[in-house]
């Protein structure tokens, strides 16, 4: 029986459990499966283990939105692009910016 990519993916994690881009990928396969629950599980885990792991924010903070946890998404992206500065990650920045103020222009209609 062929392994699927969530089992591949677990298994390399259980032998690197510190690598913060197979946790990424765990999160974004979750996420894919729309298994929401724990898609939030590794991203939030991440943000506190991983913290300058830059790519994280905007997955988490969108999440957070389709959740309808707004200020929640909000506080996410004011995080990531305080990383992305430090991390000097124009292109990270600048996509936490645009949904920053996206979901800041909803909020206010």
């Amino acid at each position: 029986m062929p392994i699927n990519r969530l089992e591949k993916l677990l298994a390399f994690a259980a032998a690197e459990p510190n690598d913060a881009f197979l946790q990424y990928a765990l999160a974004t396969e979750y996420l894919r499966l729309q298994n929401t629950d724990k898609a939030l599980e590794y991203y939030q885990n991440l943000t506190k283990n991983h913290p300058n792991y830059v790519g994280t924010y905007y997955h988490l903070g969108k999440l957070l939105e389709t959740l309808n946890q707004h200020e929640k998404a909000l506080e996410v992206y004011q995080t990531g692009m305080n990383v992305a500065r430090k991390a000097k990650d124009q292109h990270a920045l600048n996509e936490l910016m645009g949904v920053f103020n996206t979901l800041m222009d909803e909020m206010e209609e």
